[in-house]
Order: C-alpha cells, then sequence, then structure tokens
C-alpha cells in the first residue's frame, strides 16, 4: 500500500493486497472488527453518526448495523446513487457535480456534511466511486477509484478528511464494494480515534 497526498490536500491509498474475497466469505472480518471499533469510540463520546454512500449501495450501512446497539449511535443513511439523488436528497450543489463530477474529493465531502446535518449526527461518512468494471457513461475516471470523506468535530473544532483509494486491479464488483466499504470504515474510524 503507498500514501501519498492528492494536489488539494487529498490523502490518497493505493492499496494493493487489501481486497477482500467477498463472493466466498460472509464478509471482511476486518471490516466487522473496525464497525465494533467505530461503535465503542461514538459511544464513549456520547456522539452519532449517519453515512451517505454510493458506490458501496448500502454495504458500509449493513456492516454498522451489523454491530449489536447501532441505535444508539448510527442516525441513519442514504444511498444516493445518481447525480439526481446526490441534488436532491443530499443538496450537493449541482456546481460541485458539473465541476469535480459525482466521484470527486469535493462530492464526497459534500455527502459527508450533508448526511451529517440531514440526520443531526455528530458525524458524517461519505463515499462515492466507480465499482466497474466498465466506468460511468461520462466519466474518464477509472474503475475502482472511490473517494471517502468523514466530516465532524471534535473539541469544538472541525474535523475533515478525504481519502482517496484506487484500486490498481479492482477485480469484481462485489470484492471492489467490500475493499470501498473497509477503506471507509478505516478512515472513520482513524478520524474519531486520532
Amino acid at each position: 500500500m503507498s500514501v501519498g497526498n492528492h494536489a488539494h490536500g487529498v490523502r490518497y491509498r493505493v492499496l494493493y493486497d487489501r481486497r477482500v474475497n467477498w463472493g466466498e466469505s460472509t464478509g471482511s472480518y476486518m471490516a466487522a472488527d473496525i464497525a465494533v471499533g467505530v461503535a465503542g469510540a461514538l459511544m464513549a463520546r456520547g456522539e452519532t453518526l449517519a453515512v451517505a454512500e454510493s458506490a458501496t449501495g448500502g454495504l458500509i450501512l449493513s456492516l454498522l448495523t451489523d454491530v449489536p446497539g447501532a441505535s444508539a449511535w448510527l442516525r441513519g443513511g442514504l444511498v444516493p446513487y445518481t447525480n439526481e439523488a446526490k441534488r436532491e436528497a443530499l443538496g450537493v450543489p449541482a456546481e460541485t457535480l458539473a465541476a469535480h463530477g459525482a466521484v470527486s474529493a469535493e462530492t464526497a465531502l459534500a455527502m459527508a456534511r450533508a448526511a451529517a446535518l440531514l440526520f443531526g449526527a455528530t458525524w458524517g461518512l461519505g463515499e462515492t466511486g466507480i465499482a466497474g468494471p466498465q466506468t460511468g457513461r461520462r466519466s474518464r475516471k477509472p474503475a475502482g477509484l472511490t473517494y471517502i470523506a468523514v466530516a465532524g468535530a471534535r473539541d469544538g473544532r472541525p474535523v475533515e478528511r478525504v481519502e482517496q483509494v484506487l484500486l490498481p486491479d479492482p477485480g469484481d464488483r462485489v470484492s471492489v464494494k467490500g475493499a470501498f466499504a473497509d477503506s471507509a470504515l478505516a478512515l472513520l474510524l482513524h478520524s474519531l480515534t486520532s
């Protein structure tokens, strides 16, 4: 795995060895463990979470709701899959989508902020990507690319993190969604605990 910085201050990771074979197992042990850590961090501080995810199709919410007692800290979430849904359900500005695209750091951050606001949560998690194997009709961005954003506050100060994840050999959609969800939960836990 390599880690670097994007021109706009966005952290990015290229994942080489974290792919999970979701087709033959019941899920990712890593994601399940991280979801438990997220629950513990939120409950310890009396904070809450809302999620807006796109390419993962509800998998992040599913992993979070697998944790017993999730209703104490998980306010809710949405799966705004299309640009129209991102605009209408979350209020992602049309200008952001036009200038940067649905799969961008700016859109992921807008989704995270909107999720927190919509559900009245302390933290928002946003994810938008291209699961593949083909790319979108208008996109030149590669399959296996996602942007993940966390928006919240700690000690009265805003905390916002955005990460780009690129799988160089994405594989099938189920594996890609699993890797995206793992990455999203890892960034969320890191944001909550550091």
